[in-house]
C-alpha cells in the first residue's frame, strides 16, 4: 500500500536530508497518517504515533541490546572499535541488570534537592554569561550563551577543575551522528575514536587523583562506589562520564537554542511570555513538545511483537521511536499541535523518554533552561534574531539543535 501513496524517490523517512533537518514535523505528519509503522531500507521499525512510542518506551518486552544490535548493523568487528566498545558502557544501552546497577550509581547526584540546590549557581552563570557580551550589543546565542551555561554545571558537578575547563567549552560538539539510525561511514567511526582516546586520556589521570584525594563531586562518588564492591572498571568510568557530559549540556544547549528561535518565530508567544514571567515553566515543557532537543530513541525487541501499530516485530528487531513526532500527535494534542502556545494545557512531553531509561537529568536541564531564557528576556527585552527564517541546523537528527543563533540588541 505505502507504495501506491508514496512518492517515487521520495522515501518517508530520510532522517539526514537537509529538507528534513530543517523541519522534520511535515515528515512526521505524513509517517503518522500513511505508515505509523515503517520499515526504513535497513530493516528498522519506525514508530511515529504517540501511543506506540509511548508503549515501546516503558513494555518490558523492548530493550537495548546494543552488541547484538550493532553487530548485525556494522558487522562481527565492529565492537572492536573503541567508540562503540565505549557506548557499549552507557548505561543508556544497557539493559538491567547492568542498567540497575550503573544508574543506581549515578542517580544519587541527580536527586530532586540536589537539583534544587543548583538554581543560585545557575542564576550566577547566567547572569555572568551575559555580563560578558552585553557591551558588545551582540553574541550568537548558541556559543556565547546557551553552550556555557550546561559545560560549566557538569564540569562543577563532575570535579573538573577550573583551570582544565577551556579545553570542554572549546571541545566540537560533533558527538550527535553517533546516535543518528543512519550507520557512520569509517571517517566518523574514526573521528569517534579520536575523541574516545582524548577523553580516556583526560579522564583516567583524573579517577587516580580522585582516589587519592577525594572531593565532594560526582567523580569521587563513582571512584568511590567502584572501591565499595560495585565494580565500575576504569572503562565503564569513563564511558559513563563521556555519557553524563554529551547528554547533560546537548540536550540543555538545544532546549535553550530551540525554545528561542520557537519564540523569535512566534512574536505574539514572545510578547505574552515578556508580559507574563510566570509563564516560564510551562513554557519550557511547551518547548520541549514542540521542538524537542532529542527527536528519537531506540530499542529492540527482546521477543517477538505480535502487534505493534497492526505490524508484527521479529525478535532482535529495531524500533526507532520518534520523540518528535508523538510530541505532535493530534491524538493527544488535538488544539494544532504545529503551532507554538506557551499557555497550552496538560503538556506532558517524551522529549525525556520514558521507563527505565528516562532522563536522569530531565529537572536540571528544565531548571537551566527556565532560567537561562527568564533572565535572557529580562535583561536583553529589545534582543532580536538576525535571521529567523533561515538559522543554520546541525546535520544530525536525532540530536536537533541549531549550530549558530546571532542576535543583536
Amino acid at each position: 500500500m505505502n507504495e501506491q501513496v508514496q512518492p517515487a524517490g521520495d522515501p518517508l523517512f530520510n532522517p539526514l536530508a537537509p529538507d528534513f533537518i530543517r523541519n522534520p514535523y511535515p515528515h512526521y505528519d505524513r509517517l503518522r497518517t500513511i505508515d505509523p509503522i515503517h520499515v526504513t531500507p535497513f530493516g528498522q521499525f519506525v514508530a511515529s504515533r504517540h501511543a506506540d512510542v509511548s508503549l515501546v518506551m516503558r513494555d518490558k518486552r523492548f530493550g537495548k541490546d546494543f552488541v547484538e544490535r550493532t553487530t548485525r548493523r556494522y558487522g562481527p568487528d565492529i565492537m572492536k572499535e573503541p567508540v562503540f566498545r565505549s557506548m557499549g558502557n552507557w548505561m543508556l544501552q544497557a539493559d538491567p541488570p547492568d542498567h540497575t546497577r550503573l544508574r543506581g550509581l549515578v542517580v544519587k547526584a541527580f536527586t530532586a534537592r540536589r537539583v534544587e540546590d543548583m538554581r543560585p549557581r545557575i542564576q550566577e552563570i547566567v547572569d555572568q554569561t551575559i555580563d560578558a557580551v552585553i557591551d558588545r550589543g551582540h553574541m550568537d546565542l548558541i556559543e556565547d550563551f546557551a553552550f556555557r551555561l550546561p559545560v560549566t554545571i557538569i564540569c562543577d558537578m563532575l570535579g573538573i577543575p577550573e583551570d582544565h575547563r577551556e579545553v570542554f567549552y572549546k571541545s566540537s560538539r560533533d558527538g550527535g551522528r553517533l546516535l543518528d539510525p543512519v550507520p557512520m561511514t569509517p571517517e566518523e567511526i574514526a573521528k569517534g575514536n579520536a575523541a574516545n582516546a582524548m577523553a580516556q586520556m583526560y579522564f583516567q589521570p583524573l579517577f587516580e587523583l580522585r582516589r587519592r584525594n577525594p572531593g565532594d563531586d560526582l567523580i569521587t562518588q563513582l571512584v568511590q562506589a567502584e572501591e565499595d564492591g560495585n565494580k565500575l572498571t576504569n572503562e565503564e568510568l569513563t564511558a559513563n562520564i563521556i555519557l553524563l557530559f554529551g547528554a547533560g549540556h546537548e540536550t540543555t544547549v538545544n532546549l535553550i537554542g530551540n525554545g528561542l528561535l520557537a519564540l523569535h518565530r512566534n512574536p505574539d508567544q514572545l510578547a505574552l511570555l515578556k508580559a507574563r514571567p510566570d509563564l516560564m515553566t510551562n513554557a519550557i515543557e511547551e518547548f520541549l513538545r514542540y521542538d524537542s532537543s532529542v527527536q528519537m530513541t531506540g530499542r529492540v525487541t527482546l521477543e517477538e511483537i505480535d502487534d505493534l501499530g497492526g505490524k508484527r516485530i521479529p525478535k532482535g528487531e529495531s524500533v526507532l521511536c520518534l520523540l518528535g513526532s508523538a510530541n505532535h500527535d493530534p491524538a493527544v494534542y488535538p488544539d494544532h499541535p504545529d503551532r507554538l502556545d506557551i499557555t497550552r494545557p496538560n503538556v506532558r512531553p517524551l522529549s525525556f523518554g520514558g521507563g527505565i531509561h528516562f532522563c536522569l537529568g530531565a529537572q536540571l536541564a528544565r531548571i537551566e533552561a527556565e532560567i537561562a531564557i527568564a533572565t535572557l528576556l529580562r535583561r536583553l527585552p529589545d534582543l532580536r534574531l538576525d535571521d529567523v527564517e533561515n538559522p543554520e541546523w546541525r546535520p544530525t537528527f536525532v540530536l536537533r539543535g541549531l549550530k549558530q543563533l546571532p542576535a543583536s540588541w
